[in-house]
């Protein structure tokens, strides 16, 4: 993706956008002054060599006052009491509005090997309602909210909490469909997001100041500033963290590589599926947070297959670890296409999306269906045909 490049979405302005290494903000009061050396002191740690620069201003971007950077925080120097993003700042679906469906499901194929048919889920951000309508529109869970899909295979392609009102009633549905999938022969499983990452920093480490970017921050600031919602950290118990901290982050199922996030990050982390699962496992077992907020940096890149050389992205991912497609969630569907100006969608509301975003000469399927600026929580069966 070229440096400050514009995008222009239908009805707005263009909008500046640099290369957008994360999907968090470090805002003033996340800062941690670096104090001043004096002699005989051990030098303060340097910032870590391979930490992105701040981008660089581009000439003739025309102002825009009212539309913040996806990477800059629109606080002020001080957090108000009780900050939550999502509450305070994002259009929210009405509550009262979620169909219940009551679902008969049909009978599921089976493939040559005994396996079910495959569907991945989006990023879910703590709705819980979408999920459970979502799920039951597609026969996998009964009027109850139980597995009903046999030996189907499902899978969730990760941040399951922040900005939106229940994530640990998600992540508590995702485990428990894991255990009645697996009873009736099927399967229900997840990756690992960057969102969960936020999440364990944010338990682990609170106000632990790290090595970031842009100086030294802290994860529970920025999982704040990132839609962080008190109920679930009151709700977080050692079971949800112990899970999280075993999710893989990248599978290949039927030729389609799923993943979380839209960039060849992944590629630091091993040159096997194997070896990039066993290397984040480890990063977190060792729970040293510098490390743990690289991992979480790296993690939050995107848009790596959207422009030019996308196309050629994907290939080396598939290349190294097979498949045909990458799957992947993370970056919401209006703003991979520039219909928004930042992922939280502060500049509109209510887009449409009405399913999948096929790109990067069909190499690239984009599953994140923007449901936190009230766009469409994605339940899809694959493959795709398109």
């Amino acid at each position: 993706m070229v440096e400050g490049s514009m995008t222009q979405g239908a009805g707005q302005e263009p909008v500046v956008r640099t290369a957008t290494l994360r999907d968090f903000r470090v805002p003033p009061y996340a800062q941690t002054p670096v104090p001043p050396q004096t002699p005989g002191a051990a030098p303060h740690p340097p910032v870590l060599p391979h930490a992105p620069a701040p981008p660089a201003p581009v000439p003739h971007a025309p102002a825009q006052p009212h539309l913040p950077h996806p990477g800059n925080a629109n606080v002020g120097d001080e957090p108000p009491e009780g900050y939550t993003p999502t509450e305070r700042d994002l259009p929210v679906i009405n509550r009262g509005d979620t169909v219940k469906m009551e679902t008969v499901p049909e009978p599921r194929p089976v493939n040559g090997e005994g396996r079910g048919p495959l569907f991945v889920v989006g990023d879910v951000h703590g709705y819980l309602d979408e999920l459970v309508a979502a799920l039951a529109a597609q026969g996998l869970i009964d009027a109850e909210g139980n597995w009903a899909a046999g030996n189907a295979r499902l899978w969730f392609l990760g941040d399951f909490t922040d900005r939106g009102p229940d994530g640990i009633g998600v992540i508590d549905l995702v485990m428990r469909l894991s255990a009645e999938a697996a009873a009736a022969g099927g399967y229900c499983k997840a990756l690992m997001g960057n969102h969960e990452l936020l999440l364990i920093g944010a338990k682990r480490f609170s106000d632990t100041p790290v090595n970031s970017g842009a100086g030294t921050a802290t994860f529970q600031a920025a999982w704040l500033l990132n839609g962080g919602q008190k109920s679930d950290m009151d709700r977080l118990q050692d079971v949800h963290l112990q899970w999280m901290s075993r999710l893989d982050a990248v599978v290949e199922e039927d030729g389609h590589l799923l993943m979380h996030s839209d960039t060849t990050a992944y590629l630091d982390y091993g040159s096997t599926i194997e070896d990039v699962n066993d290397t984040i496992t480890a990063i977190l077992t060792r729970n040293d947070a510098d490390e743990c907020w690289d991992l979480f940096r790296k993690l939050t890149k995107r848009f790596a297959f959207r422009d030019e050389g996308g196309a050629e992205a994907v290939r080396e991912l598939l290349t190294t670890y097979g498949g045909q497609r990458v799957v992947h969630g993370h970056s919401p569907i209006p703003y991979l296409l520039g219909e928004v100006g930042t992922e939280d969608g502060e500049d509109g509301s209510g887009p449409v999306v009405n399913g999948p975003h096929v790109y990067a000469e069909g190499l690239a399927i984009a599953m994140d269906g923007g449901v936190t600026m009230a766009g469409k929580l994605l339940v899809v069966q694959l493959p795709l045909h398109d």
